[in-house]
């Protein structure tokens, strides 16, 4: 089907070509289709100036429904009652970081909570380093990859596969090749949440999770920068175009306090997320400042959630998590 449409469309394309060349030192005359069906019969297609006819229109809402027929299945994750994405319409607003703390403030918020991370930012990965963990996954006698785990959180990540300077240089086929077995030839065991970190934008990855997995919310996180935000939008409006509910906003780096004087500067502005999400009629699922054990944490593999428990800075990633919970349960309620 999707030859056949491009060779119509270069058919057509190729001809017009043909024909706008010929003509161009002549005065600019409108052909007709009488004028244009004695071309060369290799090109049995033609250019006609005049209003879709209804036959053509059947033809357009028959092609619209094979479309749709065409597009894939949702199917659920073995083992894995609900799936969160943590999305971003930009790289650099720590979402990563977010996903991370996110997972373990799940469970730290109630233990009885199976939680999993999967990275399917495949260009670059963050998750082996924001959990401190290396190596290549086990194969299980199913053939299937056995995650990596830390602070009793499973992980999956292309970082695994690939040495960790190695860059990731592959066409949309292959990235999709990969995503399909990071979400279906792994064996996540049985997980209440499967927590995704997507890769910033709203390409191909996002098109292709959001199609073949039940999605059960998306949490968009962004700085309160004007310019982040529009990003941030964008993001929220794909997941409600593939009708993924969006389970609120994170404003990250919210407000610096300085830790000699505790005086608090809103370096990335104040509030704009909280714009964007009276804007989308959304909720604000919490504010996390700009903190330097954050970053400190970050880098050593030991995300603030478990290293520093008691921290502000922990107890506004856990707050995030609660609220993350009580979307999904009015959602499903």
């Amino acid at each position: 089907m999707h030859l056949t449409n491009n060779l119509f469309f270069l058919c057509k394309f190729s001809h017009l070509l043909k024909l706008t060349t010929a003509n161009l030192n002549k005065p600019t005359v409108l052909r007709t289709g009488r004028d244009i069906q004695h071309a060369p019969q290799r090109c049995k297609y033609f250019i006609r100036f005049h209003k879709t006819s209804g036959p053509e229109r059947s033809l357009q809402e028959r092609q619209k429904q094979h479309m749709a027929r065409g597009l894939p299945k949702q199917k659920p994750i073995a083992g894995v009652k609900q799936v969160i994405v943590v999305a971003s319409g930009k790289g650099g607003v720590g979402k990563s970081t977010t996903a991370v703390n996110l997972a373990l403030g799940l469970t730290a918020n109630d233990p009885s909570k199976t939680v999993g991370i999967l990275d399917a930012d495949v260009y670059g990965p963050s998750i082996p380093k924001l959990m401190s963990l290396k190596g290549n996954p086990e194969l299980t006698d199913n053939n299937l990859m056995r995650p990596l785990m830390n602070f009793g959180i499973p992980c999956m990540s292309m970082g695994f596969l690939v040495e960790d300077v190695a860059p990731i240089v592959w066409r949309g086929l292959m990235v999709m090749s990969a995503i399909e077995k990071l979400l279906r030839q792994v064996d996540w065991g049985l997980l209440d949440y499967l927590v995704i970190d997507m890769p910033p934008g709203t390409g191909d990855v996002q098109l292709s999770i959001t199609q073949n997995v039940p999605i059960a919310g998306a949490v968009i996180v962004s700085t309160p920068q004007d310019i982040a935000l529009l990003d941030a939008r964008r993001g929220a409006e794909m997941f409600r175009k593939v009708n993924v509910p969006v389970l609120g906003i994170v404003q990250n780096m919210s407000v610096f306090q300085c830790p000699k004087c505790n005086h608090q500067t809103h370096i990335f502005g104040a509030d704009g997320a909280r714009a964007l999400a009276d804007t989308l009629g959304v909720q604000v699922l919490g504010d996390i400042p700009l903190h330097l054990s954050i970053r400190e944490m970050s880098d050593r593999g030991q995300p603030v959630v478990v290293s520093s428990p008691d921290s502000p800075e922990a107890e506004a990633y856990r707050k995030v998590a609660t609220a993350v919970v009580q979307r999904l349960e009015e959602l499903s309620g």
